[in-house]
C-alpha cells in the first residue's frame, strides 16, 4: 500500500518570521507539506489559483494590511473546490473572530499555540472537523452574543429557542461537551461510548440545528439558551 499523500498547507501571515516558524514545524512533519506562503490576502488569492500552490488547508492570519483574513477567506471560499481555512488569531480580535465564522473559516487557532496544537488543528481540519483552541471557545461565544444581529446571516442560521428541543438528551450532552472544547476522543471517554458513536451524534446535532460545524452549534446553543427545563426525550 502506498503512503497517503501529505496534507498540503498554504501559509498567510504578514509577519515573515511567523510564516518561517510555521513552515519549519510543518515541513519537519512527514504527513504535512507547506506548498507556499503569502504576506497579504491578495497575494494569497493569486497564488492559490496556481496548481503548484493547490492546498488542502490554509492557515490564515485574521489581521493583515490591505485585504484582511476575513475578506480573503470569504473570497477564497467563493471559488470552486476551495481549501479549508484555519484562522490564526490573537485575543484582541473578537470582532474579527465572529466575522471569520460568518465568512466560513473551519477553525480558529491562537497564534502562540504550541507545535502539538498547531499540528492537531491542521489534521483535524483536513479530516473535516472544526478545530478551535479551547482558550477561544468562550470568547467566540461571548463575542457572538454581543454582536450577532437579530436577522439571519450566512454564518448564523435563523432559529428559535425551540430549535434545541429537537435534540435528544444524549445529543445535548454531546453539544455541552463540544462547548467545553473537548475532542471527539475526549467526549467518547467522558460518555463511555465509541468515538464513532460520538461522530454520529455530532452529525445529527449539526443536521438538527441546521448549522455548518461544531463551532456554530455551540454558539447557537449559547445564544438561544435552554429550550425548556428538561431535555428532549431520547
Amino acid at each position: 500500500m502506498s503512503p497517503a499523500a501529505p496534507i498540503r498547507v498554504f501559509l498567510v501571515d504578514d509577519q515573515e518570521l511567523v510564516r518561517a516558524g510555521f513552515a519549519m514545524i510543518l515541513n519537519a512533519t512527514p504527513d504535512l507539506l507547506v506548498v507556499g506562503s503569502a504576506g497579504d490576502g491578495q497575494t494569497a488569492l493569486d497564488a492559490l489559483r496556481r496548481p503548484e500552490h493547490r492546498a488542502d488547508i490554509v492557515l490564515m492570519d485574521v489581521r493583515m494590511p490591505g485585504l484582511d483574513g476575513v475578506e480573503t477567506t470569504r473570497r477564497l471560499l467563493a471559488a470552486a473546490d476551495p481549501p479549508r481555512v484555519v484562522m490564526l488569531t490573537t485575543f484582541d480580535s473578537d470582532d474579527l473572530l465572529v466575522a471569520a465564522l460568518r465568512a466560513g473559516a473551519s477553525g480558529y487557532l491562537v497564534k502562540d499555540a504550541g507545535p502539538a496544537e498547531l499540528l492537531a488543528a491542521i489534521r483535524a481540519a483536513a479530516a473535516g472537523e472544526s478545530p478551535v483552541s479551547p482558550r477561544l471557545v468562550r470568547r467566540l461565544i461571548d463575542s457572538f452574543v454581543l454582536v450577532a444581529p437579530a436577522a439571519p446571516t450566512a454564518g448564523r442560521p435563523a432559529a428559535a429557542p425551540s430549535t434545541l428541543a429537537r435534540l435528544t438528551a444524549r445529543e445535548r450532552e454531546i453539544l455541552a461537551a463540544i462547548g467545553l472544547g473537548l475532542t471527539n476522543a475526549e467526549i467518547a471517554a467522558r460518555l463511555h461510548v465509541a468515538e464513532s458513536t460520538v461522530k454520529t451524534h455530532i452529525g445529527s446535532v449539526l443536521r438538527k440545528l441546521e448549522v455548518r460545524d461544531r463551532v456554530q452549534a455551540v454558539i447557537l446553543a449559547q445564544t438561544l439558551g435552554p429550550a425548556d427545563g428538561s431535555p428532549a426525550p431520547g
